[in-house]
Order: C-alpha cells, then sequence, then structure tokens
C-alpha cells in the first residue's frame, strides 16, 4: 500500500526559505511522478511542481516563477521542495503526492492516486 508521509513545514519570515520533504513507501515508484500542491483556507487545491521518478524530469506552476524547486531524495526515498523567498501569500497546506506514469506535466488535483496527509506552512510578515 503506498504511503507518502509529508514534512518539513512551520512558520517562517517573509524572505526565507524551508524545505518540505515526502517520504514515499509501499512499492517502486520508477514508474511514478511525484507533486506537490498546497492548499489555503478558503481556496482550491493548487498544483505547483511534479518530478518523473526515474527521469528526474521536473514541471512546474507558473505562478513560482523560480522560487520553489523539486528534486528526488534519495536518502529518504522521496522527494523534497525547496521553497525560498517565501512570501505570506505562500501560507497553506503543503502536500505531496503521486501518480502512476512519468509524466511529470501533469497539474489536475484529479490525475495524482495518492496524498500525504499536508504539512502547515506560515509566512509571517
Amino acid at each position: 500500500q503506498v504511503q507518502l508521509v509529508d514534512s518539513g513545514g512551520g512558520l517562517v519570515q517573509a524572505g526565507g526559505s524551508l524545505r518540505l520533504s515526502c517520504a514515499a513507501s509501499g512499492r517502486t515508484f520508477s514508474s511514478f511522478t511525484m507533486g506537490w500542491f498546497r492548499q489555503a483556507p478558503g481556496k482550491e487545491r493548487e498544483f505547483l511542481a511534479a518530478i518523473a521518478w526515474s527521469t528526474l524530469r521536473t514541471y512546474y506552476a507558473d505562478t513560482l516563477k523560480g522560487r520553489f524547486v523539486i528534486a528526488r531524495d534519495n536518502g529518504k526515498n522521496g522527494v523534497y521542495l525547496q521553497m525560498n523567498s517565501l512570501k505570506p501569500e505562500d501560507t497553506a497546506v503543503y502536500y505531496c503526492a503521486a501518480r502512476y506514469g512519468s509524466d511529470p506535466v501533469v497539474a489536475a488535483t484529479e490525475q495524482y492516486d495518492y496524498w500525504g496527509q499536508g504539512t502547515q506552512v506560515t509566512v509571517s510578515s
């Protein structure tokens, strides 16, 4: 059974950085794509970034403007999201997700099959 465990959230000042981690277990993920989403209060879940597990090909939401980086974390059998130049509007619950398929250019939440429990990120002004 696939399990995704998100961690690394917290409180940070505007302009700071955080690294979120997603530990994946339950199967071999070589044919999977891993993604990060976020959901702010009263808003829909929003796609941020995705990475194909085997090819390491990445895809980002245009709105991030290069502030976030997704990468595989081989040591933890998962992925991480490095977030830089954080803004108060980045405050949200952040979720790791996984889908079967090697094309990372998929942003729709309904295309992802597995989800982590979420980790809260709060950016103070």
